[in-house]
């Protein structure tokens, strides 16, 4: 009742530009060959082409409708596909994965496949950006009902946007997306689950596909990381650079 591009419409007004965003624009702007894994709309690649970023501008993401939104700009290249499927051969100097979808590989062959393609994709001293949530501010806390968010999308439709987590399994979260009518008609029902790893889990797994951190931070505004951070953010770099 809710189509796929509905959906991906949908995902770009619930995800307005943030400080995020402003982060990774930062480093996306002082590099001159940039992959975007998980590129969703393409709302940051289209962003830095705006803000002239003249290099080479490559997003890659396994939703059409996501690439379908993405393609409205035809100077920057567009891939769909997962991250363990790139085939990319040191051709980037960056590779950034936004919006916290390094949580997305939940099982450990799934990140270890998917950091080595990116790790494969790299320059020399290239650089690999990302973000995930602090298992320990235990953000899926607050998915509830109670905190669902009203919206009116793009067809001028008001929609109630919830989420419910059905289980916490280790460091797996399981969880539903509603997207229903103002009056609670279900219209779709999206079902997911995200890795929580902690900050040592991460540099684990970096460690073994070649990767060093060179910066952690705890916020988007560059912050210490400590214990309460609600963020790790990681710049990293290829262990040869």
């Amino acid at each position: 009742m809710y189509s796929d591009a509905d959906a991906a419409s949908l995902y770009d007004l619930l995800n307005a530009w943030a400080p995020s965003d402003d982060f990774y624009l930062s480093h996306v702007m002082a590099s001159t060959s940039v992959l975007d894994v998980g590129c969703g709309t393409g709302m940051l690649l289209h962003r830095a082409r705006e803000n002239g970023h003249a290099g080479r501008l490559c997003g890659l993401d396994p939703d059409p409708a996501s690439l379908d939104r993405a393609r409205v700009r035809d100077d920057i290249t567009w891939v769909r596909g997962r991250a363990d499927e790139m085939t990319w051969d040191g051709e980037f100097e960056l590779a950034v994965m936004a919006s916290n979808a390094f949580q997305v590989f939940v099982t450990d062959d799934d990140l270890r496949s998917s950091l080595a393609a990116i790790r494969a994709a790299l320059v020399p001293g290239g650089r690999f950006v990302f973000g995930t949530r602090n298992p320990l501010a235990r953000a899926w806390e607050g998915w509830t009902a109670q905190n669902a968010t009203d919206v009116v999308d793009h067809r001028g439709r008001a929609l109630r946007v919830s989420h419910r987590v059905e289980s916490v399994d280790g460091d797996v979260v399981t969880l539903t997306e509603t997207t229903a009518t103002g009056d609670g008609e279900t219209l779709r029902v999206d079902r997911g689950s995200l890795r929580f790893l902690d900050a040592e889990g991460v540099d684990g797994f970096l460690r073994g596909a070649g990767l060093e951190v060179e910066a952690r931070h705890g916020d988007w505004s560059r912050g210490p990381f400590t214990a309460t951070s609600a963020d790790i953010v990681t710049v990293a770099r290829t262990a040869d650079g």
